[in-house]
């Protein structure tokens, strides 16, 4: 996503802003759902469910402006993939994937999609890396055992925010 911010601001400012702006959303919405889930292990629906009209219509205007259309078509699939991705995987262990990690990774999608298809697949490959390696750590300093349940919503922020800085 850095390469299309450093893209828009040289031939398209309007673009950049928006950008800019929807990449602030994500940075203030991702903070706010990580301490909420950490201590809570809930992603309340009043900050997730608002969060996708707003992500939509920065992304969308901002490619709309740059003429990068098939951003906006990877934005939108992106989103639809990950949302029943995990979907599935929450019908099939309930216990293990909340619903709202799978509203979460559906709004995550929307961003990992625009910034094209690597980071759509690198975002949740990270976010299990990072929470299976907090998990592992948990679990050798004996601070957690096989059943201890562990928020995801952060990993699933900090693997599509790493994906996002550093992917192309």
């Amino acid at each position: 996503m850095t390469a299309a911010l450093a893209d828009y601001l040289g031939r398209e400012p309007a673009a950049f802003v928006l950008l800019a702006a929807a990449l602030a959303g994500f940075a203030v919405v991702g903070v706010r759902l990580s301490v909420i889930d950490w201590r809570t292990h809930r992603l309340p629906d009043r900050i997730v469910l608002p969060s996708y009209p707003a992500a939509i219509l920065l992304l969308g205007a901002a490619a709309g402006i740059a003429g990068d259309w098939h951003r906006i078509a990877g934005m939108l699939g992106g989103g639809a993939v990950l949302l029943l991705a995990f979907a599935a995987l929450h019908l099939l262990h309930p216990q293990g994937l909340g619903f709202g990690d799978v509203k979460l990774a559906g709004l995550l999608g929307l961003y990992l999609g625009f910034a094209g298809r690597a980071e759509l697949w690198w975002g949740p490959f990270l976010a299990l890396v990072l929470g299976g390696l907090w998990s592992v750590l948990l679990l050798a300093t004996r601070r957690a055992t096989l059943r201890t349940s562990v928020a995801f919503g952060p990993f699933l922020i900090a693997g599509a925010g790493v994906g996002l800085a550093v992917l192309r």
